[in-house]
């Protein structure tokens, strides 16, 4: 008994040593953004704390223009619920005929997300940039937008989910006069809430924090996104880097928000796709 106590202890601190480590680089991003500017990246854990560095960012530092920051935080806002809108929009759409409806060429249709899926996305960046510009939408909302509108593993996660549901349900809807548009938006949506959250959290992250396609796709300062000025931070804003913590802060507390206010339907979600 003594000794299954002891294994049990010297498990619980092993998992809080690990979990503390994993933790940690956060926690130190946190306190540096708020650290002394005397002490910032000097101490392990900062003594003393001031809000100077999200006074620097929000009043415009010493050029006293807070645009770049402020602009550049709307910038990532507007780009990524517009990408994610579109890519849950097209993936319920495709998803919805791929797993219920019967069309010639599905199986293709099907078995092409499948392999897209493994395809190299640099391959496509050369040519999706070179598309963007000759139609004119290089630095514009629109060309952030548009290329990140499909994302073919939302596809193939809603896909699998609407397969699962009984297909009795549709068949009385259509019975009931339902089209299919009413179907998916009435009854399959509500019924797909779970994985609907798990799919939301990472499609809305990983547009966040896209650093590649917004630094090729945007010129201007106006267009900037926050993670593109961050990166940049090592250039012009490298002898501030109380602020550049405080920008990195910035970046995540969206993405925190969301996860602790989804975070129920996102446990459940995750669940599914664990099956």
């Amino acid at each position: 008994m003594v000794g299954a106590k002891k294994n049990y202890i010297g498990r619980y601190l092993i998992a809080t040593l690990l979990l503390l480590i994993m933790v940690y680089p956060f926690i130190y991003l946190i306190l540096n953004s708020f650290a002394d500017w005397t002490q910032v990246d000097k101490k392990l854990i900062p003594t003393e704390f001031t809000l100077r560095s999200y006074e620097w960012l929000l009043t415009g530092g010493d050029v006293g223009i807070a645009r770049p920051w402020l602009n550049a935080f709307f910038n990532s806002a507007i780009v990524s619920i517009a990408s994610t809108f579109l890519m849950m929009l097209i993936g319920i759409l495709v998803s919805y005929a791929l797993s219920k409806l019967v069309f010639k060429g599905r199986d293709f249709v099907n078995n092409f997300v499948l392999f897209h899926m493994f395809f190299p996305a640099l391959i496509l960046l050369i040519p999706t940039f070179l598309l963007i510009e000759r139609v004119g939408l290089y630095d514009t909302y629109l060309g952030l937008i548009i290329p990140k509108a499909v994302s073919l593993w939302a596809i193939f996660m809603y896909t699998n989910f609407f397969r699962a549901i009984p297909d009795t349900f549709i068949e009385a809807a259509k019975l009931d006069g339902a089209s299919n548009l009413q179907i998916l938006f009435k009854i399959i949506l509500p019924m797909s809430k779970s994985i609907t959250t798990v799919i939301f959290l990472f499609l809305f992250t990983e547009r966040w924090t896209e650093l590649l396609w917004d630094m090729i796709a945007a010129r201007s300062d106006d267009m900037l996104t926050l993670n593109v000025l961050i990166s940049q931070m090592f250039g012009p804003y490298g002898g501030y880097p109380g602020p550049m913590y405080a920008a990195s802060v910035l970046l995540t507390i969206p993405v925190i928000i969301l996860f602790l206010f989804f975070s129920k339907k996102f446990q459940e979600g995750m669940q599914f796709t664990l099956k």
